[in-house]
């Protein structure tokens, strides 16, 4: 019985750890909001002047980074630095080492607070995200990232006819 004590023990020690650092269901990505100006003094809906909230509540708050994204009266150009600001901002905060890797799914998941730290750079709600859950240009078709190094990350838009490898194709390299 002395031989299975420390087996038993590491066994119970291990469970403990993983259950103190399993998500907790009720745990919610944190919302990081930006300080911005408004853009205009139009409400999204065109009919009455919006104001800004007295107070906001962090965890009910969409995420800015990306507010701009594919917005109208911008351009892809734009729509592509805004991308690489949020990849900077990932960079430059809260512990992260390196841009997020995988498809344009797990970048965009990540982004959206499917990560460690359980922070959302980009509001999951943002219309530039499609039903399978990956960031979109201005005309709908998934964004290509292209891991150059750790830091740096090249962005691909396919452009208004929707082919990569184009003529249209519009691409943001840092």
């Amino acid at each position: 019985m002395k031989r299975a004590w420390p087996s038993l023990a590491f066994a119970l020690a291990a469970l403990a750890l993983w259950l103190w650092l399993w998500p907790r269901s009720d745990e919610r990505p944190r919302l990081i909001s930006s300080v911005r100006e408004p853009a205009s003094n139009v409400s999204p809906s065109g009919s009455t002047p919006a104001s800004p909230p007295d107070s906001v509540d962090s965890e009910e708050t969409d995420l800015n980074l990306a507010v701009d994204l594919n917005a109208a009266g911008k351009t892809i150009r734009d729509d592509l630095k805004t991308l690489d600001g949020v990849l900077q901002v990932w960079q430059t905060n809260f512990l992260h080492t390196g841009n997020p890797v995988g498809t344009n799914a797990e970048i965009t998941a990540a982004l959206t607070g499917h990560n460690s730290l359980h922070v959302a750079f980009i509001s999951p709600k943002n219309p530039a995200i499609n039903r399978e859950g990956e960031l979109c240009d201005r005309w709908g078709t998934p964004f290509f990232f292209h891991q150059l190094s750790g830091t740096k990350m090249e962005i691909h838009s396919a452009g208004p006819d929707r082919k990569r490898g184009t003529a249209d194709d519009t691409t943001w390299t840092p």
